[in-house]
């Protein structure tokens, strides 16, 4: 028979904490908030009464509702109040210690069927739930932040919580207006155990100084529509937040992909926390502000000097990239010459793309021939995504010329993002040229060097094979994960909707590119993905996937 819950405590009403307060009391909830001193008693109250104070500004409640929804609150510092609750949420920093004393002093308070849920994002439920007696009655109940706006909660049960437990909790993340998703106790659970390990990858692309932070950032919104990009993504956080997170992922599961990045810990080190310090990977005008200003990495965003004059441009091949760039340059009225092999036609081209089918041999004989018929000075750029780019210079007697121009049809905005790939060999004004006519064809260029994967594909692959190997294990679902990507982490489309859009046999080729330049044993391909590709099963362009496609 299910619990009738009518007065739930939560213990930290820090940030995370006052949101799950509001949550509730939005939701007809009594609530008992608990913080250790008067000081963060009264910083608790203030986030719940800010809150609530923006959306009566915004018309989404009235100011009526703003107080009885205060009224609803008890704010205390003594725990003895939460005798009286049906379910407690602990919300108090991610140290298991900390939780693991707090649940001790929660078991002799409450009664014997209240329910004890943890708000954990990356600690163990289980280790949390022995410090009770009746760890049967422990439960994850973890919120995303901010908590009255995101819709996505995930119930997590351990190895010894009652069923009815997971139902009741279940049943009230629903009563919450959420959308809750069950799933077993493991380092991450569902979208920090995907979110992460992404995160930590861009951290470490810029730490290397493979591409600016801009560049990052600006692929993954324009490639891909996300929200933020990765390291801004990471400043929201915290990174002292995300550098314990992916500490604790990695002490659990011992997957390399996991080990901070050294740059996390440095910054953490230096007070640099991000956004809350007013400063992390970007710098902020003030503490808690999203207002970035500029600092000593920030482009100065004046013409870069040298770039060539580019009026005639040839496009060699027949290929979706090569129709995309040819309307681009139409449209931004430059001189294009299309051919489907090379000819004289395109001997006296500024700039020439070679667009045809993404295998080595095929590029190399294309860039032989442009090197025998290009003007002197020519610019020959490959639109390669599979292929290194110095592969294709090596070709040429022009290597300073040659550059890599990866298209990506870019996700819920506007424009296409074209990642300008540098070779060890490319000119400096090569890359500040291909920039311009870019922007000059309407199209947002983000530059790297010439790695596997570029920007896009080397974050975006290993996060859609971390997912497929999440389902192969049997841990979720392909629903509850893309759900957990979508409402969780605010992404368009969850990963398996993504993966059988690109097409199964797309994403195994390039996961296995990255696998062969970077061996680590996380970035081999899900058995999974293997499978369905060798069984044909290849995505909407077949008619199943993941998924089945009318």
């Amino acid at each position: 028979m299910a619990r009738e819950i009518t007065t739930v405590g939560v213990v930290g009403i820090g940030t995370m904490g006052a949101g799950i307060t509001e949550v509730f009391a939005r939701n007809g909830f009594f609530v008992v908030g608990v913080e250790q001193d008067q000081a963060a008693l009264h910083r608790g109250r203030g986030h719940v009464e800010t809150s609530t104070g923006r959306a009566v500004r915004r018309g989404k409640m009235s100011a009526a509702e703003q107080s009885q929804l205060l009224e609803r609150i008890t704010f205390t510092t003594d725990m003895d109040v939460l005798a009286a609750c049906q379910l407690v949420v602990e919300a108090v920093p991610e140290h298991r210690d900390l939780k693991r004393d707090v649940f001790a002093r929660l078991d002799k308070i409450v009664t014997p069927d209240a329910i004890l849920a943890t708000n954990t994002s990356s600690l163990s439920v289980t280790e949390i739930s022995v410090a009770t007696e009746l760890p049967r009655r422990v439960v994850g109940m973890h919120f995303f932040n901010p908590a009255p706006v995101q819709e996505f909660v995930e119930v997590v049960r351990t190895v010894v919580t009652d069923d009815d437990v997971v139902e009741d909790v279940t049943a009230i993340a629903r009563r919450l207006g959420k959308a809750p998703v069950e799933c077993r106790d493991r380092a991450g659970f569902i979208a920090n155990a995907l979110l992460f390990g992404y995160l930590n990858h861009a951290a470490s692309m810029y730490e290397t100084r493979y591409a600016s932070r801009e560049d990052i950032d600006d692929a993954m919104r324009v490639g891909c529509g996300y929200p933020m990009g990765p390291l801004a993504l990471l400043d929201l956080i915290g990174l002292d937040t995300a550098y314990e997170i992916l500490e604790t992922m990695y002490r659990q599961g011992r997957d390399r992909l996991h080990a901070p990045t050294p740059i996390l810990k440095q910054l953490v080190t230096a007070g640099f926390r991000g956004r809350k310090s007013g400063r992390g990977f970007y710098t902020y005008d003030k503490p808690d502000s999203p207002v970035v200003v500029a600092d000593t990495a920030t482009p100065t965003g004046a013409p870069p000097a040298g770039v060539r004059e580019v009026r005639s441009v040839g496009v060699v091949g027949s290929s979706d990239p090569a129709a995309r760039i040819v309307e681009n340059l139409v449209q931004a009225r430059f001189d294009v010459t299309t051919v489907d092999v090379v000819t004289p036609a395109v001997t006296g081209a500024d700039l020439v793309v070679e667009a045809v089918a993404d295998e080595l041999s095929a590029k190399r004989e294309v860039f032989t021939a442009l090197d025998a018929v290009c003007k002197p000075g020519a610019i020959l750029a490959t639109t390669s995504s599979l292929v290194p780019v110095i592969a294709c210079a090596a070709s040429t007697s022009r290597a300073a010329n040659v550059v890599g121009t990866h298209m990506v049809a870019g996700v819920a905005v506007d424009r296409d993002l074209v990642e300008v790939v540098r070779t060890v060999s490319t000119a400096d004004d090569v890359v500040a040229t291909v920039r311009s006519v870019c922007r000059r064809a309407g199209m947002h260029p983000v530059t790297c060097g010439d790695r596997a994967g570029f920007i896009v594909n080397a974050l975006l692959f290993p996060y859609l094979n971390d997912a497929v190997k999440m389902l192969e294990a049997q841990y979720a679902t392909a629903d509850d994960i893309d759900t957990a990507m979508r409402l969780g982490c605010r992404l368009p489309t969850g990963p398996f909707q993504v993966l059988d859009d690109v097409g199964l046999d797309t994403a195994l080729a390039i996961q296995r590119m990255l696998y062969a330049e970077f061996p680590e044993p996380g970035y081999a391909p899900a058995p999974l993905l293997e499978n369905l590709v060798t069984a044909g099963f290849l995505g909407r362009k077949t008619g199943r996937g993941f998924r089945d496609h009318a």
